[in-house]
């Protein structure tokens, strides 16, 4: 697995052997970051269920400022930020998605993220997606998006915000939400 574009295309990114962690395919995620363009040069980017980091270590490689990579288990992610020298444009926080959701929005501190990746274990779609859709507004900076990836099966479903483009890449579901403009 492999960086796909930006001034870190092509370095090699680690997953574990026997980690239980499905990284978005370099497919999906060329596909994803040719939709959102210029979108990320310079942007907030925050990574829920953030795994390997391939997004957001994709959003830094192609220009985005700063990236919050949140899991319960940030070691695989924190392997590749440190590998790839992005320790000082990326925090990593080992913490339950949802439960930091809820308590980021209790306390409500500075402006949204410009980009937000949600990309939770399939198998848990139909248990967060309500506490993920609950946020997920409040989250996003004006203009902002939220790229969303579940299985086609099981559709993490957003409802607070307009689905602006939806594609399937083999298993995997991915939608853009956010408002027009």
């Amino acid at each position: 697995m492999r960086v796909v574009g930006g001034e870190l295309g092509g370095r090699r990114l680690v997953a574990p052997r026997g980690w239980k962690v499905r990284p978005t395919s370099e497919r999906a995620r060329e596909a994803i970051f040719s939709v959102l363009g210029e979108r990320v040069v310079g942007a907030r980017v925050l990574d829920l269920y953030c795994g390997t980091g391939a997004l957001a270590i994709e959003a830094l490689s192609r220009g985005a400022a700063h990236a919050t990579l949140v899991d319960r288990d940030t070691r695989a992610a924190l392997g590749n930020v440190e590998r790839l020298g992005l320790s000082e444009r990326a925090e990593l926080v080992r913490a339950d998605a949802p439960r930091w959701l809820a308590e980021r929005n209790e306390n409500a501190s500075g402006s949204g993220f410009d980009l937000v990746f949600v990309d939770a274990p399939y198998r848990l779609a139909d248990r967060v997606g309500r506490d993920i859709d609950t946020h997920l507004s409040a989250l996003l900076a004006p203009g902002g998006r939220a790229v969303v990836e579940s299985g086609a099966r099981r559709r993490l479903a957003i409802e607070s915000l307009p689905r602006l483009r939806q594609r399937r890449y083999g298993a995997a579901d991915v939608s853009i939400y956010g408002e027009e403009g």
